[in-house]
């Protein structure tokens, strides 16, 4: 019996008050959310739990109130601005926490996402994503949305048809990553971590022009290893200068592991039928316990803003939220765990033409810790590493003022003097 589903056979499946959950980026099944829209007067209550939505909606404007509604668990550009406005919900989470508290706060109905086509086993994967889906295969309705462009991965994303409720297809392009342009200043910040960069570590690389810079350095490394959340267009380069091969890695040994890839064509055609790229629940990519197996781990990541006790302000933008935690913390608590671990969190030593200091006597108001001061282990800015980790309050302090824009460091000195943090 097939299970290729027509329009009214989906909205049926849909419960008043249901819970959808869909996943990351190119997991977002576009022909089956617009069928909801479409078909919103049919529906009651109905909830859309996603991180990183790519498409801005109807339902995400807020415009389906009793009908359809967004809640978010990561901003985008889809969604940024609705919730500034108040019309839609965000909830704080870390990101290897994220299936569990799922399970938790929603009714898990069922889950919508694209998948590449079913292979001769019966088998579709999930492509670009595991994220927090993969962990409920076999135990929540799936709807899929088959995609010929959608590549076929492996890893613990594989979901047979017997576990589906039912497929439609809709073929178009993935969506692609706007590489951010590196500067000047992201050079000199990934000089700096790329020096720390030992020939066998393994990498978690996070997302943005410092994170590109840093792997552009790393093609002459050789034995690297990859365990990341996001799987970044700068891997393909790095394989194939021969600088990752994986052999030095304490878990999956010989594999690039992560929980979701988003970038160019040029990515998705390489992990496209790859067997040493594994895609797998970020429940275990990212749970810190998981992390620290792996004795030789880097963490590389950004914030907007660090106070002068070491706190970073990694989701919130001129004290407005403007992303979430991510697995930020899920990397920096991992790395200290881990036997010879090290996190690096990097950003611009100044904003706006170098009239503001990233590096503050107290965060902007409004702004949200996400990496508390006793999580972090390296603050990198143009101007040189800020080495925390077991570091006094005071000592902290004067090693963020010397990577501070030399223009700030006397007025910050000053603050920090009369504050009482040094003498």
């Amino acid at each position: 019996m097939t299970k290729l589903l027509d329009k009214k056979s989906v909205i049926n499946l849909i419960d008043k008050e249901a819970d959808i959950i869909i996943p990351i980026a190119n997991g977002e099944p576009i022909q089956l959310l617009d069928l909801l829209e479409e078909h919103a007067s049919e529906l009651s209550g109905v909830k859309i739990h996603q991180m990183l939505a790519l498409h801005p909606r109807k339902y995400i404007l807020g415009e389906m109130p009793g009908q359809l509604s967004h809640v978010s668990y990561f901003l985008s550009g889809a969604t940024r601005k609705t919730y500034q406005q108040a019309k839609m919900e965000l909830v704080p989470n870390n990101f290897h926490e994220v299936p569990r508290m799922l399970s938790k706060v929603t009714k898990m109905s069922m889950i919508f996402s694209v998948a590449s086509p079913m292979d001769e086993h019966g088998y579709f994967s999930l492509g670009t994503q595991a994220d927090y889906v993969a962990e409920f295969i076999g135990k929540v309705p799936f709807i899929l949305e088959v995609n010929r462009n959608m590549p076929r991965t492996f890893g613990l994303n594989q979901i047979h048809v017997s576990q589906i409720a039912g497929y439609v297809e809709h073929d178009t392009p993935l969506a692609e990553e706007v590489v951010p342009e590196i500067g000047e200043k992201d050079m000199r910040i990934a000089e700096k971590v790329a020096a720390d960069i030992q020939d066998g570590d393994t990498l978690q690389i996070g997302i943005g022009s410092v994170p590109n810079a840093v792997m552009s350095l790393l093609k002459n490394h050789r034995n690297l290893g990859i365990h990341t959340e996001m799987l970044p267009d700068g891997i393909v380069d790095l394989v194939e200068s021969g600088a990752i091969d994986g052999t030095k890695k304490f878990t999956n040994k010989g594999k690039i592991v992560a929980t979701f890839a988003y970038g160019t064509k040029r990515l998705y055609d390489f992990i496209n039928n790859n067997p040493s790229v594994e895609f797998l629940p970020v429940s275990v990519v990212n749970d810190p316990r998981e992390i620290a197996k792996e004795e030789n781990i880097v963490s590389i990541n950004a914030t907007t803003e660090v106070d002068l006790y070491g706190q970073c302000a990694s989701e919130t933008v001129g004290g407005k939220y403007y992303s979430s935690s991510g697995g930020q913390i899920d990397f920096a608590r991992g790395v200290r765990f881990a036997n010879n671990g090290k996190g690096f969190i990097c950003m611009h030593s100044t904003a706006k033409n170098d009239s503001i200091s990233r590096i503050k006597l107290d965060l902007t108001p409004g702004s949200v810790v996400t990496t508390g001061k006793n999580d972090v282990d390296n603050v990198v800015t143009e101007y040189g590493i800020a080495r925390l980790h077991g570091r006094s309050i005071s000592d902290r302090a004067k090693q963020l003022i010397s990577i501070a824009h030399p223009k700030f460091r006397a007025e910050l000195t000053a603050q920090a003097i009369e504050r009482g943090i040094i003498n």
